[in-house]
């Protein structure tokens, strides 16, 4: 069964979670981030959020909240293109005690709700490194497609990986729900 959540926008107080998310490994492993360690200061966080709240950065993110309104979490949409009505997915449970528990599909399902019904779009996709295979499973369970593979991708660790790339139209979330 998918838990409920809570998509909300983002506010400052969040930044101590998110700094703290910041700092663990296992968290920003399949985060496309700059290649240091940790990955963001308290202040870069801070004015991430900013960005975020103002959208001067393109994203749309949102706040993961659980039924009992514990943050746990991130979901954006960035990469707008308007000619063509499709966006990219991106998401992050940085709160652990909340991974494999199906709080990701119910925020990225109220994610994709948000942009097929408020911002029409036409198709919805994500890139996933070759390796992140639960999150390979969740994206499937939620309809999303294959559209192959994108080689050496992305440089994490000092090497080029690849990364698949998915998508789900609008066509598809209608069927699927």
């Amino acid at each position: 069964m998918i838990p409920k959540v809570i998509l909300r926008d983002l506010i400052l107080d969040d930044l101590e979670d998110r700094y703290k998310w910041s700092l663990d490994k296992e968290v920003t492993k399949h985060l496309s981030i700059p290649n240091k360690y940790p990955p963001f200061t308290r202040e870069e966080t801070k004015v991430w959020i900013k960005m975020c709240i103002d959208r001067t950065n393109g994203y749309l993110q949102k706040a993961i909240l659980t039924e009992d309104n514990v943050h746990i979490g991130w979901v954006d949409l960035k990469n707008f293109d308007d000619v063509n009505s499709n966006a990219e997915l991106g998401i992050t449970i940085g709160n652990k005690d909340f991974w494999g528990k199906g709080y990701g599909a119910a925020a990225i399902t109220a994610m994709l709700q948000i942009g097929f019904v408020e911002l029409k779009l036409n198709k919805i996709w994500l890139r996933v490194d070759y390796d992140n295979e639960n999150a390979i499973k969740c994206y499937t369970r939620i309809g999303f497609i294959s559209e192959g593979i994108l080689r050496e991708d992305r440089f994490r660790h000092g090497e080029y990986i690849d990364r698949l790339r998915f998508s789900i139209l609008l066509k598809d979330f209608k069927e699927i729900r």
